[in-house]
């Protein structure tokens, strides 16, 4: 079923649906998000598509319109779309920034230059794709997102982010050295003991 987003976009509901699955790849534990309103309630935007119209769970800033979310996921992810549902007042974010492998990113680092940013329109739904250059995000073993800015409300709230891609296995362990020794040939060395003897003498 086709449907229609506030910037004027058609999207297909059930592609969608298939396609942002990436939240069951996310290390859910080690999930980061700075300056939210109620402790451990940034994690729970990552969710089931069919359950991004519920509202119940949300996270909303706590001192200003800013929040920051150090995502790591439990393998590589070659990053292709991007959804973000917002508050349905003037709660909803403005901007968004995004870094790639950059662990526990702080508000002192966002100054940086991100990989890719996108200005956010609204979207009560969760039909607006912003589409991320995958030549950037190919090999992605960790995922800031810096949101700034509201629609003059106290706090920015976001109800649900969607994430789409393609994920392989990644090999965390650190640089192994192994040192092989092949087993000593006895036909590689001198075996005649008169030999050897007789030289001595």
């Amino acid at each position: 079923m086709d449907h229609q987003c506030n910037c004027g976009n058609t999207h297909n509901e059930g592609e969608l649906g298939v396609q942002y699955n990436l939240y069951t790849k996310i290390d859910m534990n080690n999930v980061e998000c700075l300056n939210e309103y109620e402790e451990g309630s940034g994690v729970t935007v990552f969710k089931p598509w069919e359950d991004r119209l519920n509202h119940d769970k949300y996270v909303e800033s706590d001192v200003d319109d800013e929040l920051l979310f150090n995502i790591p996921f439990t393998g590589n992810v070659k990053l292709k779309g991007l959804i973000i549902i917002g508050g349905s007042d003037d709660s909803y974010p403005l901007k968004v920034k995004l870094f790639k492998n950059r662990p526990h990113m702080t508000f002192d680092n966002v100054a940086t230059e991100p990989e890719q940013e996108f200005e956010l329109c609204k979207d009560d739904h969760g039909f607006h794709e912003y589409p991320i250059k995958i030549v950037k995000f190919s090999s992605v073993h960790h995922l800031t997102l810096h949101f700034s800015g509201n629609n003059g409300a106290e706090r920015t709230r976001i109800n649900y982010i969607g994430l789409k891609g393609e994920w392989t296995p990644g090999h965390r362990h650190g640089i192994t050295i192994c040192t092989y020794e092949s087993r000593p040939m006895i036909s590689d060395h001198v075996t005649d003991l008169n030999v050897v003897n007789r030289e001595i003498q």
